[in-house]
């Protein structure tokens, strides 16, 4: 049976054009890949199970601190109309996180577009019916698939509220990349998207689960299986706590954007991407990883973090803490856990300086906002 979505989708000329090898003809190759592909794409969101997730997942969720800021601007716009919840991406947490930021503050729960190497086992049967995740290929180059893709992306946000990550991919070095265009695209071109907004959306951690692999990998070369991450995840989090900061921003109403115009489209991601790295909490252990050295004394990084606290209030950083003595003492101690420092009377020594640089990195949007951003991988 073909859902109400699909048949919509099909419906549409950039679709049906892939679909006709020339006048009337139906190109019988090109339907089956469409249909494949709105097969992949369908999802189903139940949200009376959705609610109870935190439950099971509770083991995972008691080691992260969730901090909210802002909900009262998602719950005006959620009132106004349809949203996009744009954020960057850190860590596989996020799809935890951020929606379980807006359940614990009563906020409608939106779908999630995620990779689609997160659809296997039952992890995939999680995110297919009851989260309702979109996979997404996000190395697609069959014009087919993307042309289906953002048809579906328009039709589903007739009916739902969607939250993806404005870089596509974690990042693998720390900073915030560059923004990809493909789902902003797809919105523009959804009905009604002149009563629609997007809420810019920022996700921040003391300290990341994933910080040791993805340091060590530097550049994503290939999309691994994820139980095979999954496990690695396993151990890194041995004795792992953090806290998490959740930050929406102020709305960046859609209309007025041409779809069709490019230069409107990546204006658009930009200055999304802006409002993100605004609100990105800037946490101690950042600002520490962006000041220490090898043997670094104590009072040296006292007065370099004093420095950048300077550097990053003028930038109009959205920060934890600005006390330099407090910064000195929260951020070495988070990155003495995680085995990246440690920390003497007099001296802070350098134990893995690999990642050491992935959190310094996480301030380069704000203390170098003119250097070329790191790469879409």
């Amino acid at each position: 049976m073909i859902d109400e979505v699909t048949k919509a989708v099909l419906a549409r000329e950039e679709v049906a054009r892939y679909m006709r090898a020339s006048g009337d003809h139906i190109d019988h190759d090109a339907r089956e890949r469409i249909f494949a592909y709105l097969d992949e794409l369908r999802t189903t969101q139940r949200y009376t199970i959705y609610r109870v997730l935190k439950h099971p997942l509770y083991p995972i969720l008691r080691k992260v601190e969730r901090h909210v800021e802002h909900a009262e601007i998602v719950r005006e716009a959620t009132e106004r109309g349809r949203v996009l919840y744009i954020s960057n991406h850190k860590s596989h947490l996020d799809y935890l996180v951020e929606p379980l930021a807006l359940e614990d503050t009563h906020i409608r729960p939106p779908v999630i577009a995620a990779g689609i190497n997160l659809f296997g086992g039952p992890l995939g049967l999680l995110h297919r019916h009851v989260t309702g995740a979109i996979p997404i290929r996000r190395d697609a180059r069959d014009p087919a698939y993307l042309a289906t893709l953002k048809a579906y992306i328009a039709e589903l946000l007739k009916r739902h509220d969607l939250m993806f990550y404005l870089e596509g991919g974690r990042s693998y070095t720390g900073e915030i990349k560059s923004p990809k265009t493909g789902l902003i695209h797809a919105a523009l071109q959804a009905e009604g998207r002149d009563e629609m907004m997007i809420v810019p959306t920022a996700v921040s951690y003391d300290v990341v689960l994933e910080d040791g692999i993805l340091a060590r990998q530097g550049a994503k070369h290939r999309q691994r299986a994820f139980a095979r991450e999954f496990t690695e995840m396993v151990g890194s989090a041995v004795g792992f706590e953090t806290r998490s900061f959740t930050t929406f921003g102020t709305p960046i109403p859609m209309k007025g954007w041409d779809p069709h115009a490019r230069r409107d489209v990546m204006a658009l991601a930009h200055a999304t991407r802006d409002a993100i790295g605004r609100l990105y909490k800037v946490v101690p252990s950042a600002i520490v990883a962006v000041c220490v050295r090898p043997a670094m004394l104590r009072s040296e990084l006292r007065q370099c973090i004093a420095d950048v606290v300077g550097r990053l209030d003028a930038a109009g950083a959205n920060f934890d803490v600005k006390d330099p003595a407090t910064i000195e003492e929260r951020g070495v101690a988070s990155l003495e856990a995680r085995g990246v420092l440690v920390g003497e009377r007099y001296r802070v020594r350098v134990r893995d300086r690999f990642v050491l640089r992935y959190y310094a990195r996480t301030l380069e949007h704000l203390l170098n906002p003119s250097r070329r951003t790191a790469r879409s991988h």
